[in-house]
């Protein structure tokens, strides 16, 4: 019997040859991430030749729980402002779960509490909170508004014109108002100052119901009691992100005590 060359091996013509894998590989299009609670992309802001915020770059993610650490003129309002569609980035991008800042869509899903509180000078804090409220579509608001305000103490005050209010119980009454709508996301401003003990108590407990009710908390502060409960801490300096981690990879003390130092 002769013996004959065995015939090359048929392969499969559907089975991806080492070369072809590596082509589809790069053919394939890089996964796209959902979108972010928040997302900067390159944003910075200058006031005439004075650089507010460096370009800087940051996503966080819903239901994240962030501080927001920073001196003075550090950039921390500068972004918390250009997040809210209060101020325009002079480059850059900022989106809200994919919308932009000033968008109807990213208004229904972002509540803004600043550290400088105003109010309409001709309605009560009740009013102001049925404004809000209704604004929202929020249902049986009256009792959501009592419940608030005698939370924070002010529901003796409920009419009220918050601007005659002390600096302590303006902070309170801005509190109520960002809470009496929905919002998936919390961006606050340093708002501790002002707050005696039990106002300050009645702030944490209202971020701890948000945070557990999935929302998204950037505050901006340097309150010890907020900053030991976050997931992450970002900071600020001279307008540029100096620290961005886990709040347990940094000394908390050690990094508030720096800015608070600075901002005395």
């Amino acid at each position: 019997m002769s013996r004959h060359p065995q015939p090359p091996h048929r392969r499969n013509e559907n089975a991806d040859t080492p070369t072809s894998s590596k082509k589809k590989q790069a053919q394939e299009p890089a996964v796209k991430l959902p979108p972010a609670a928040l997302e900067a992309h390159n944003v910075a802001k200058d006031y005439g030749d004075a650089p507010a915020l460096h370009p800087l770059t940051l996503r966080i993610e819903h239901g994240q729980r962030v501080a927001l650490l920073g001196h003075n003129g550090s950039g921390k309002t500068t972004l918390m402002r250009i997040a809210s569609g209060l101020l325009d980035a002079s480059s850059g991008k900022v989106t809200l779960s994919g919308h932009a800042p000033q968008s109807l869509e990213a208004r229904a899903f972002t509540s803004y509490l600043a550290d400088t509180p105003t109010f309409y000078d001709d309605l009560s804090l009740w009013e102001h909170l049925e404004f809000i409220a209704r604004l929202h579509g929020v249902e049986e608001w009256d009792q959501l508004a009592a419940d608030l305000l005698d939370h924070l103490g002010l529901y003796e005050r409920a009419d009220e014109l918050p601007n005659r209010f002390s600096r302590g119980l303006r902070q309170k009454a801005a509190i109520a108002i960002a809470f009496i709508r929905p919002f998936e996301l919390l961006l606050v401003d340093e708002p501790f100052v002002g707050l005696d003990a039990s106002g300050k108590e009645a702030l944490l407990s209202l971020f701890d119901q948000a945070a557990a009710d999935g929302a998204t908390l950037v505050v901006a502060t340097h309150e010890l009691s907020f900053v030991n409960k976050v997931e992450r801490i970002i900071a600020l300096r001279d307008g540029a992100i100096i620290h961005d981690g886990p709040q347990g990879d940094t000394d908390v003390d050690a990094l508030v005590r720096a800015d608070a130092t600075t901002n005395e």
